[in-house]
């Protein structure tokens, strides 16, 4: 069923025009689309909705249509500043005064954020 569900979405765009140079000009979006992006215009409206990388090029390649969904990335470590190097822990020590963390990145993802990087389309 899926597999149906896959064609009939890279079919869809040949629906709306049926004369020769309207799948002329189909049929060369998606080759410069699938050059450029790795993915035909089909494949990247249904990574869209999906939110997972998938693409006829993985067919290609023997693998499923979708790839896996992306994990969650994991929590950043703290690092303080010691004698002539840098510790790192999984959590914040428990020191006082409160040892000040090392480092660029911010210390983790909000709810919030960790929301907005895993929503869909509203609705779907």
């Amino acid at each position: 069923m899926r597999h149906i569900l896959s064609l009939a979405t890279l079919l869809l765009p040949l629906l709306g025009g049926c004369d020769g140079p309207a799948l002329v000009a189909t049929a060369g979006v998606n080759v410069a689309s699938l050059t450029l992006v790795g993915r035909t215009v089909p494949d990247l409206l249904v990574s869209g909705v999906t939110g997972r990388d998938c693409s006829i090029v993985r067919l290609d390649r023997g693998l499923s249509y979708c790839g896996p969904s992306p994990v969650a990335p994991g929590p950043q470590p703290y690092c303080t500043r010691s004698r002539g190097s840098v510790d790192c822990w999984v959590s914040r020590p428990l020191a006082i005064p409160i040892v000040p963390g090392q480092g660029d990145a911010p210390p983790g993802l909000t709810v919030a954020q960790e929301a907005d990087r895993t929503a869909r389309w509203p609705g779907l």
